[in-house]
């Protein structure tokens, strides 16, 4: 597993290096695993070399949410004094995510020819 976690995190270290050598305005996080992606989607990395440690951090993903959530308190007043552009952005974005999710499945299952008709 501890191999598993290193190709991950090598990804997320490349994403960095990436972003401070172009200045590109794009989170590095995004950037390693798109290389992940890629990187698999090309079989240089295997998908047996990262499932499991994939499984892992995936299962447990709510307890890395702890510390932000608990971090919000300190912006209480900001929160409710804003709660209207927050609330609108926040089910602007869910939408966006929702089909832009629809539309890459649509896209990878017609790429595949699994699709039905």
């Amino acid at each position: 597993m501890a191999l598993q976690l290193f190709i991950i995190f090598a990804m997320l270290a490349f994403g960095e290096l990436v972003v401070w050598l172009t200045g590109v305005r794009i989170p590095s996080s995004i950037i390693g695993m798109l290389t992940l992606t890629l990187l698999l989607k090309l079989g240089i990395i295997k998908l047996r070399w990262v499932k499991s440690a994939s499984n892992f951090l995936t299962g447990n993903l709510a307890f890395f949410f702890i510390p932000p959530g608990v971090s919000l308190m300190l912006y209480y007043g900001l929160i409710k004094s804003q709660w209207i552009p927050i609330t609108v952005s926040i089910i602007v974005s869910t939408i966006l995510v929702m089909a832009s999710t629809v539309w890459t499945y649509k896209l990878i299952r017609k790429s595949n020819g699994n699709h039905r008709k």
